[in-house]
């Protein structure tokens, strides 16, 4: 019955289950509930009960909380909401619904707004104040509204005028500003305008740390640890907790401090908005809502909301958002007619803050310069404020991170619990055995729940995080700082690497290479110089000079590297007006090129008698009057000019050459332009074509700003070629072949070309010489047809000038046969980023193939970028992303390891940043995170043994009612465990990059039969010890007829043992029966114990080390060991006192010295000859010979995972090879007579099966 309840809970919470986000990357899902009082009555009675257990539980697992305490019910009845993430980590989160009396359920009042400008202030006034107001339910989460919408019966996320709104709606509907009422109304919903980081206080975060399960553990074992009179240690436990809740505090408070400050720095500000279309009022940017029109101030500003400019041109220095301190010149939103849309007109563009991302101003970007009309401001319509702008997005994304989902942390958990139930049998034997001696009730609670405390050390969390600290600290040292310090030990795991190109692989600054112009429909022979002489006033000169974004900053001319290299080899000038020349005129004053020094053949004529106008008109001046920024979609931008004398406008283009092409006419294109421009790209060369265009008379300056740019940009003429180099960093190729060594798969993620990122990959090494390179192509579907994959050589490939095609409806088919392939040369795949876009929406099943031997993506855009990392993540791959911060922050924070090359703000989005502006942070943080990651695998098991050492010891003493002592305890858990947990984690990482990587997971094979050698190692001497004390003690009370010292103890273990009674006189003292020989024997024997499993668990190579490289820790151990062998060879009374130990006769000190020393070789021999044995891990665990590779290994990811095991001298497990699954079937398609094409999607198939098959066995 009780099943079949829960069973309808669980219905009932599936059938009013709704979505949020839904498609999103915060997608959830939402099931609603209402508090049931005799629930939460008895709930409360529990806790009492409980002496607030659990409590604590609800606070931890908050579905249970809900599902214990209410009822489901329907979302619009439910004031308590259940949310579940849909990713892979199902994070769960209880909300309470509010509400809120409002006289509208608009959010943006437009019909507040509408019947304020009709009847005035007051009417509009006395509007809000209306009694018949009504109720909106919404709730807040992770510091995002959601409102309920009756439509959609359904919680929404609160928008405003980012998505949904047309162009002309901005100048038509948004350009005067708002009432007050008005503004007063939408501030009910959008509240104050503010990122607000609130520091929490020290009490508080005291109580939210001291409420971890963690410190919950450790409070218990205090309070135990005391009852049973055990001070000393629970005194050092004690303040290691404290100590470790005051640094934690200290910490989280001094983050929050820093984003505290680094948002509040410009929070509020005071600023200027319209009320109306001429009056203006000066308020603080706090006050500021979606719809307010904002004053962009001359001197500039840090905008504090998301705003679309409306009217001027605004220069703005967008470092935080986009990691380059280039400055971007913002233009007002395209202009469109006002009125109603005829039947039949085109549908009018929607808003969209991305898309229109050059007419937007985002919150934390500092407006350097505006200019604007004369008798008109620079204006901005308020768009998104608070959490809901960019800026805010970003600070989200830091206060509520995505928890770390490694398989480490996991299988921790999985162990620990393991623990816990080994501690249970333990707890019920020392229940038992305590229940049968005639133990008081009290005495066998307190010995039973020490068990617990015994075999799940407290201590175990901190020792672990001491090698991530360590590992932090040398990061910090080598110039790598580090955000989030849990993915140092995912770092160790990186077995692929994305790299941007330009500015990571190569050098940021741009080198002009040379000019190729065109003549008569002909390319004419490179020139290294542009300015010759008698082409000072050459359309193409001309389209270097003003074709480009630049402007001047405090006389400074700032921009993009490449415009500045551009323009600069022109030798012209750049003149821009001022302020007052900009106010004196009814237009925007155009910037002027001209040359330095102009030649006569550039001066027009001028027949002026006014020596003025002639000197005027003597100059040669091209002014800029309109311009359309470069978009990356476009992949082009294109200015307006008029020169100075002339009557109609040119136009001029500038952009990637497959793109410009497309735009001139035929005509003017030379016959080998295609030949050309492949010689180029192949030699790495960043190529970009220009083009100009005379405008007819119809276009004239006031049309300009009311047409689409592709009115201009058409029928261009093409004028030449500008080829720019990129020179390769000094440290990209012995980076990338130190990577290559270690097998670990490097791919390139560019915006650039196709040619010319193969071409750098080829230079660098990521694509090896004499290498197969295929450039995959898709189309979309159209006109009825299906969508279409081609594959095709590469011009630098052998087999160049094939074509492959494969459709979306051809049946492909699989050979599994068991014949083997013939050798073939390896090849690798390169595909842009509209072919990638196309087959992950298409061709689904094909990309996880493609992904493991694709190496190359050109002209991929940011969020492809990011989704490229995805896909990787999908099949399996540890996924580092490296980037100089320039439109990567999506994939740096998604990937498993994001790598920043730059200091600038946005690299907070990065776990890691580099201050070294290369890529050789990337070995350096690869091997300190195996180092680490290594670590924490010896520290968990060698506290794993620690407690099944203390456990079994404990065991064996309290079956003859005796245990270990105090001081006996504080000695080893402080002098021995805790000195070598800490000082283990010392050793630094290899100083090189092997092919070897290290296991990922505590429950793999090796170390599970590493654990339970040494843990049956372990019991067997302990076992062999406690028995041969027992005989010896036996056999020396029978021939002694004066028993000495050391039997006077342990005569009455045997007696209590024999009778299982104890007199009623001597019972305090018997019951803690300490000094006998067991209790001494088992002391030296599980000390020793502990130090030979420190040994054997810290290795060294290859990823750590040697191990006598960490000073502090092999002192630790010799000075542990000589210890403990002198006080058994050579005791000193006052130590034995102390220790409680009895003196024991020298051929019993003997024996013991003989079974430590049998112990340590067996254990080395355990751990070094069983557990290192590489060969027969990969028998066992892959059904083949590591000496067998496989024949048809020719792709790239096979080249990897296939030989990663043979090149690497030091062996560990076959585990550490794991390579990537491809989740697809079928592949193979027909493909004409290519022999090698038709065997290489053989073997990518070939890929999936054999993977299948390892994993299968």
């Amino acid at each position: 019955m009780e099943r079949t309840e829960k069973e309808r809970w669980r219905e009932a919470e599936r059938a009013g289950a709704h979505w949020i986000n839904r498609g999103e990357e915060e997608e959830m899902e939402v099931c609603g509930f209402v508090p049931c009082a005799w629930r939460v009555c008895v709930l409360a009675l529990g806790c009492v009960l409980s002496g607030g257990l659990l409590a604590l539980l609800l606070l931890w697992i908050p579905q249970w909380s809900v599902r214990w305490a209410c009822v489901p019910a329907p979302l619009h009845l439910a004031s308590v909401l259940l949310l579940r993430t849909t990713d892979e980590f199902g994070q769960y989160f209880r909300v309470w619904v509010r509400t809120l009396q409002v006289p509208e359920v608009d959010p943006l009042g437009l019909g507040v707004a509408a019947q304020g400008a009709e009847v005035g202030q007051e009417s509009c006034s006395k509007l809000l104040d209306n009694t018949h107001s009504q109720q909106v339910r919404y709730f807040c989460l992770q510091s995002v509204a959601y409102v309920w919408n009756a439509g959609y019966q359904g919680f929404t996320r609160l928008t405003a005028l980012d998505c949904g709104i047309p162009l002309k709606d901005f100048y038509c509907q948004h350009s005067s500003g708002l009432l007050p009422s008005v503004q007063q109304y939408r501030r009910l919903f959008y509240g104050i305008n503010q990122i607000e980081v609130k520091v929490p206080s020290i009490p508080k975060l005291l109580i939210k740390e001291v409420l971890n399960p963690f410190y919950i553990f450790q409070v218990f074992s205090i309070i135990l640890w005391s009852l049973d009179d055990y001070y000393y240690y629970a005194s050092a436990i004690l303040m290691m907790s404290l100590l470790s809740v005051c640094t934690s505090l200290y910490t989280v408070r001094k983050q929050y401090i820093l984003l505290h400050d680094m948002v509040s720095a410009h929070n509020v500000v005071r600023c200027t908005i319209y009320r109306g279309n001429q009056d203006t009022e000066e308020i603080l940017s706090t006050d500021l809502v979606p719809g307010d029109v904002m004053v962009i101030p001359a001197n500039g500003i840090m905008m504090p909301c998301d705003a679309a400019l409306i009217g001027g041109t605004c220069i703005v220095n967008e470092s935080m958002l986009t990691g380059e301190s280039v400055p971007v010149t913002k233009t007002q939103l395209p202009l469109s007619p006002c009125g109603g849309e005829s039947n039949g007109a085109p549908q009018e563009p929607l808003y969209d803050p991305e898309e229109h991302r050059r007419h937007t101003l985002f919150c934390g970007t500092q407006v350097i310069q505006t200019r604007y009309y004369s008798g008109e401001r620079v204006r901005a319509v308020v768009i998104r404020t608070g959490f809901s702008t960019v800026k805010g997005q970003l600070v989200r994304s830091i206060l509520y991170p995505k928890p770390s989902d490694f398989r480490l942390y996991r299988d921790a958990i999985r162990f620990l619990l393991g623990l816990v139930c080994v501690a249970a049998g333990g707890m019920a034997y020392s229940i038992y055995i305590s229940a049968s001696k005639g133990e008081s009730v009290g005495r066998i609670l307190v010995e039973a729940l020490d068990i617990i405390t015994i075999t799940v050390p407290p201590a175990l969390p901190a020792a672990m995080t001491a090698g991530i600290v360590y590992a932090q600290h040398r990061l910090r040292k080598k110039g790598i700082f580090c955000t989030s310090p849990q993915r140092i030990n995912t770092s160790g795991q990186i077995n692929l690497v994305c790299f941007d190109k330009t500015g990571t692989l190569t050098e940021e600054g741009l080198d002009l290479w040379g000019v190729q112009r065109v003549r008569d429909r002909r390319f004419s022979p490179p020139e290294q110089e542009v300015a010759v002489e008698g082409q000072s006033h050459s359309p193409f000169l001309v389209a270097m000079a003003s074709c480009h974004s630049l402007t001047r900053i405090e006389g400074r001319l700032t921009g993009d590297p490449l415009d500045i290299k551009m323009f600069e080899a022109t030798g012209w000038v750049l003149e821009e007006p001022s302020p007052d020349e900009t106010s004196n005129h009814d237009l925007i004053m155009p910037t002027v090129v001209r040359p330095t020094n102009p030649s006569p053949l550039a001066t027009p004529p001028c027949q002026e008698q006014d020596p003025d106008i002639r000197e005027l008109m003597g100059r040669y001046e091209v002014g800029v009057l309109a311009q359309f920024p470069f978009s990356s979609c476009l992949q082009r931008m294109s200015v307006v000019t008029r020169i100075l004398g002339e009557r109609r406008l040119r136009a001029y283009l500038k952009g990637a050459p497959e793109t410009v092409v497309r735009l001139c006419r035929p005509d003017t294109v030379p016959t080998d332009f295609w030949e050309v421009l492949d010689s180029y790209t192949r030699q790495g060369l960043r190529v970009i074509a220009l083009a100009h265009r005379q405008l007819e008379p119809k276009f004239t300056w006031h049309r300009l700003h009311t047409m689409n740019r592709e009115v201009i940009e058409c029928e261009m003429e093409f004028l030449g070629l500008l080829i720019l180099q990129n020179k390769l960093k000094p440290q990209t190729v012995p980076v990338l072949a130190e990577l290559h060594r270690a097998h670990i798969r490097t791919v390139m993620v560019t915006g650039d070309s196709m040619l010319t990122a193969v071409s750098v990959a080829r230079e660098c090494g990521l694509i090896p010489p004499h290498t197969q390179v295929i450039i995959t192509e898709a189309l979309p579907p159209r006109e009825g047809q299906p969508a279409t994959v081609s594959w095709s050589y590469s011009q630098d490939s052998p087999h160049a000038q094939r074509q492959l095609s494969a459709t979306a409806t051809q049946e492909t088919r699989v050979s599994v046969g068991p014949q083997q392939l013939p050798a073939q040369p390896n090849y690798h795949f390169a595909m842009s980023g509209r072919t990638f876009a196309i087959i992950l929406e298409h061709f689904s099943e094909l990309l996880p193939k493609l992904l493991l031997c694709g190496t190359v993506y050109a002209r991929m855009a940011p969020d492809q970028k990011t989704q490229l990392v995805e896909e990787l993540q999908k099949v399996d791959y540890y996924v580092a992303m490296c980037g100089d911060g320039a439109n990567d922050c999506g994939a740096l924070k998604r990937a498993h390891t994001g790598i920043s090359l730059s200091e600038l703000e946005a690299s907070v989005a990065s776990p890691f940043t580099s201050r070294t502006p290369d890529i050789s942070c990337v070995p350096h943080l690869i091997r300190e995170g195996r180092a680490a990651l290594v670590t924490s695998f010896c520290v968990f098991k060698f506290m794993a043994l620690y407690s099944i050492i203390q456990y079994l010891c404990v065991l064996l003493l309290y079956s003859i009612l005796s245990n270990m002592g105090d001081s006996q305890y504080l000695f080893i858990d402080i002098a021995i465990i805790m000195s070598l947990a800490f000082t283990m984690s010392l050793s630094p990482a290899w100083k090189e990059l092997v092919a070897q990587r290290p296991p990922s997971s505590l429950l793999s094979p090796s170390l599970l039969i590493s654990v339970i050698g040494q843990i049956l190692l372990a019991l067997s001497f302990q076992t062999t010890t406690f028995l041969l004390a027992h005989t010896y003690t036996c056999e020396s009370a029978q021939n002694e007829t004066h028993p000495s010292d050391w039997l006077v103890g342990n005569l009455s273990g045997v007696t209590a043992n024999g009778t299982g009674m104890l007199a009623g006189e001597e019972e305090e003292e018997e019951s803690h029966n300490i000094q006998n020989l067991q209790n001494t024997s088992l002391f030296f024997v599980s000390g020793c114990q502990y130090l030979t499993v420190a040994l054997v668990f810290n290795k060294g190579p290859p990823f750590r080390q040697p191990l006598y490289t960490n000073y502090l820790f092999v002192l630790c151990i010799l000075s542990s060991y000589c210890f403990l062998i002198v006080t058994l060879l050579y005791p000193v009374p006052a130590l034995q006192d102390f220790f409680q130990l009895v003196c024991i006769p020298m051929e019993w000190r003997l024996t013991l010295l003989g079974l430590i020393i049998v112990n340590l070789i067996l254990a080395f021999t355990l751990e070094s000859i069983i557990i290192d044995c590489k060969e027969m891990w990969q028998r066992q665990c892959t059904g083949q010979k590591l000496q067998e590779p496989h024949t048809d290994l020719h792709c790239p990811q096979m080249e990897v995972d296939g030989m990663s095991l043979q090149h690497s001298p030091h062996r560990c497990c076959c585990r550490s090879s794991h390579p990537p699954r491809a989740r697809v079937i079928c592949f193979i398609v027909p493909f004409g007579n290519d022999a090698l094409l038709n065997g290489l999607l053989r073997t990518s198939y070939r890929i999936g099966l054999i993977y299948w098959r390892t994993v299968r066995k």
